[in-house]
Parts: structure tokens; C-alpha cells; sequence
């Protein structure tokens, strides 16, 4: 088949997507292949991408473009070991704008003892993303992978950058669009630990957390929680991506094969609540690292403490590891407050650090 029949076909998929056409599993890989490797033009592609977001995908097809991406363009890490291996992780795009938290939520559970394998990206939406974050708190995002496969096995924790586990696809499409895709979504599913089998896994709207576990079930992965928060005196449509410290979350559970939905609040995990403003992200990531760095070392406590103690008692409650969220978040401050999560930061600095902190 010719190069020009090639562009024909697609042109005309494009055309038919943007009718209402769906497509199976099979034909959502091979069409997010053709992308992911830069097979067709940059136009062809955003016009695809564009069409497919908008006349609104399937489970399957979504389900599709993730083993795409997972065959295409997740380079593995391989690592050995009993129990859980869990994941802290957003989409971004949320419409209220929220400290860093993935980060010292993911140090303050693996000093809980839960495995850790986080994965992050640099700013997609907001200040700042986890990349962000983790560069100002001394991890060296060049270095290569086994790197951090290294100390997940020692340490218990590792960081997973996108830009060095997407091998060129992703990261090359998520740096050039300006628009929302169904990468938005698939993104935070992404596995580029293989042994990773629960995680807690944010999403900008409440239809994505939905959208996200069902994808989750269709790929097999063990138990996920999706939290859609949001913040008393705003309309359910001005959320936050993760468990809320000012208002109720909506949660997403899937665990061995079953799908429910349950609604928390900070009293649910023994906090208060608290005004937006008190966990809403500063204006830099360096900013947003300093407060971080001053909670882990203790010298920050209150709200942002809780804000990252609470979604890190939810890996803690998704891999089993406590009964509830209260005994979750109980454990948490505990981790937080005896300096284990800050030690955390530095096991993890000695496998994929820096010679010295960013100036934070």
C-alpha cells in the first residue's frame, strides 16, 4: 500500500470519528500507533486527536489507545519483591489549582512502608507538575532508568519521569498541544512498572474518574481509586484532582474486579477543613518546593501537611495496608512527623539525586 493511500485512509478515519464513528480496540491501537510513532502528519494528527476527544471515546477505544502506548512508547523498569507497588498521580487540567501534592503524598507513604513507583511530568497545566517538584527537591531527571528501578528495589521509592519512561510519542505531543486529548486521560495510566498494581489516580471532572477506572478494569490492573475533590462554596464543576481538605471528594473505587463509588470529607480522615486558599498552589515550583520541603522537615504544619497526609492515606487504604482512611491518615502523620518521609526523600536523593538541593 502506498505512502498516499496510507494518508488517504486515515484522512478518511479522521472524517468518519468526527461522524460518530467507533472504533474497536484493535483499530484504537493501530490508529494511536500511527500517532505515537509520528507516522502521519502533525496535522493529520491533531485533527485525529482533536475529532476522537471531541466526539467523545469509548471504554474500548480508550482502552485501545492505552496498549498503544503501553507497546509503543513506555520503555519498563523490572523489579523484584513481595506486596503492593503503588502510584500517586493526576491528570491535570483541573480547574482550581492545587500545591504539588503527589509528591510528598508518594514520600509520606512509602515511609509508611507501601512501594512506591511515582510517575510525573513537567508543568501540563498550573504552576507546577511533579517533575517540576522533584527537580527543586535535588532528583536528577536525567538519569537513566535503571536508576530508578534501583531504588525502587532499595529504597522502596522511585520517581518516573514522563519525559524519560514516553519514549518520544507522548512527550513530543504533549509538548506541542495546547488542547485536551484523550493522552490527558491516559497519561497518569501509563505503567512504566509493570509490577504496579494499585493507585490513587486524580482526574479534572468527575465523568474522567469515571472514564479512568473503567479503563482500569478493561486493562486488568488490581485496585484503583479515582478522586475528583472539591471546595465548599464552589460549584461541583470547580474541582481539584485529588482528595479535598475543603470540601467533599467524590472517589472511584475499583478493587478485584468491582466498581463502586463512595463520597469522603476531612473528617473522614480526622482533619478539619480548611479555606481553598490554604492549599492552593503558590506562583512558582519553586515556591510550591520550598513549602513542601519545610512539611517534610517539619517546620511547616496545618493545612498542607493535612492536604498531603490525607492522599497519602488514600494509597495506604487502596493497597490494603489500612482498614479505613481515619487509620490511614493516622499512620501518615505519624510517618511525617517522625522525620520518616523526609529520610524518604533522602534514600530516594541516593539512588537518583543531585549533588545538592535546588535553591527552594
Amino acid at each position: 500500500m502506498s505512502h498516499e493511500t496510507e494518508l488517504r485512509r486515515f484522512g478518511k478515519l479522521i472524517s468518519s470519528i468526527a461522524s460518530g464513528y467507533v472504533m474497536s480496540r484493535e483499530e484504537s491501537c493501530e490508529t494511536y500507533r500511527q500517532v505515537i510513532l509520528n507516522l502521519q502528519p502533525e496535522l493529520q494528527q491533531g485533527a485525529f486527536l482533536l475529532a476522537h476527544f471531541m466526539r467523545n471515546p469509548t471504554v474500548e477505544e480508550l482502552s485501545g489507545a492505552w496498549d498503544a502506548l503501553d507497546r509503543y512508547d513506555t520503555a519498563k523498569i523490572a523489579v523484584e519483591g513481595d506486596g503492593p507497588v503503588c502510584d500517586i498521580v493526576g491528570t491535570g487540567s483541573d480547574p482550581m489549582k492545587t500545591l504539588n501534592c503527589s509528591t510528598p503524598a508518594s514520600l509520606i507513604a512509602a515511609a509508611c512502608g507501601l512501594r512506591m513507583a511515582k510517575k510525573g511530568a513537567r508543568l501540563v497545566s498550573g504552576v507546577s507538575g511533579a517533575s517540576d517538584v522533584f527537580e527543586c527537591l535535588g532528583i536528577d531527571l536525567d538519569l537513566p532508568l535503571d536508576h530508578a528501578a534501583q531504588a525502587l528495589r532499595e529504597a522502596g521509592i522511585c520517581y518516573l519521569p514522563g519525559e524519560a519512561f514516553l519514549k518520544s510519542g507522548w512527550s513530543r505531543l504533549i509538548r506541542s498541544m495546547r488542547f485536551t486529548t484523550a493522552f490527558n486521560i491516559l497519561g497518569p495510566l501509563t505503567r512504566p512498572c509493570p509490577e504496579n498494581n494499585c493507585a490513587v489516580i486524580g482526574a479534572y471532572a468527575p465523568e474522567i474518574c469515571d472514564r479512568m477506572i473503567a479503563i482500569q478494569k478493561e486493562i486488568g490492573m488490581e485496585a484503583v481509586v479515582a478522586p475528583y475533590g472539591m471546595v465548599d462554596g464552589m460549584g461541583p464543576e470547580n474541582g481539584i484532582d485529588e482528595y479535598s481538605l475543603s470540601g467533599t471528594t467524590r472517589v472511584v473505587e475499583l478493587r478485584r474486579g468491582t466498581v463502586s463509588v463512595h463520597q469522603v470529607t476531612p473528617e473522614d480522615f480526622g482533619m478539619k477543613r480548611v479555606p481553598f486558599n490554604s492549599i492552593a498552589s503558590r506562583a512558582s515550583a519553586g515556591e510550591n518546593a520550598a513549602l513542601v520541603l519545610d512539611v517534610l522537615r517539619g517546620k511547616s504544619e496545618g493545612a498542607a501537611a493535612d492536604f498531603f497526609c490525607m492522599n497519602a492515606a488514600a494509597a495506604l487504604y487502596i493497597a490494603d495496608m489500612a482498614p479505613d482512611y481515619r487509620k490511614a491518615a493516622d499512620m501518615a502523620r505519624e510517618a511525617l512527623a517522625s522525620g520518616a518521609a523526609f529520610r524518604k526523600l533522602e534514600d530516594l536523593r541516593a539512588f537518583q539525586g543531585k549533588e545538592e538541593l535546588c535553591s527552594v
